[in-house]
């Protein structure tokens, strides 16, 4: 089975985490449960690929409801304004048995070059006799350069809320079949 033309992500087989320092000593981490993505390519290899993602910001969870409520409010994502934080890939490159993804990261109204590294797992065949293809997307963002800006410092002088948010979202896309 060739693997041009358009896939779709499968959510039941995908995660979008996020990682951040807290009072820079440890680190918290949290994921978006709600998302979807294309992706569509002429080459079997997957090089040149166009890729498309959305976040759904009202499924942030950090495991604790007021730190989740924090993230959807004004001060952070303004959940009720921009709902979603969308991806449009600009190049997929492949390095060896590995990709470059770059593309356009939109959170909140700004936009905002964005590259990361993708791990090619392979395709396979499920049990229903779906092609399947799964990638590890790794990366770093400022939260900042986005306008993510809150900060908090607490008596001591620490910093609450560290500066880089680290991205590790494992992506399985399931092969249209042609109708």
């Amino acid at each position: 089975m060739s693997n041009q033309g358009k896939w779709v992500l499968d959510p039941m087989h995908s995660e979008v985490q996020f990682k951040v320092k807290h009072l820079v000593i440890s680190t918290v981490t949290g994921t978006f449960k709600m998302f979807n993505g294309n992706l569509t390519t002429e080459s079997e290899d997957f090089s040149g690929a166009d890729i498309t993602f959305v976040l759904d910001v009202n499924s942030v969870d950090t495991n604790q409801t007021d730190r989740d409520n924090h993230l959807k409010s004004a001060d952070f994502f303004n959940a009720e304004v921009f709902p979603a934080i969308n991806f449009k890939s600009t190049s997929f490159t492949k390095r060896g048995d590995d990709y470059k993804l770059d593309g356009h990261l939109t959170i909140k109204d700004v936009t905002k070059p964005v590259s990361l590294n993708v791990e090619f797992g392979g395709t396979a065949t499920d049990f229903y006799g779906n092609l399947k293809a799964g990638f590890e997307v790794t990366g770093k963002i400022k939260r900042k350069e986005f306008g993510l800006t809150w900060d908090g410092i607490t008596e001591a002088g620490a910093i609450v809320v560290g500066e880089d948010i680290k991205l590790a979202i494992n992506v399985q896309f399931a092969k249209e079949v042609a109708a």
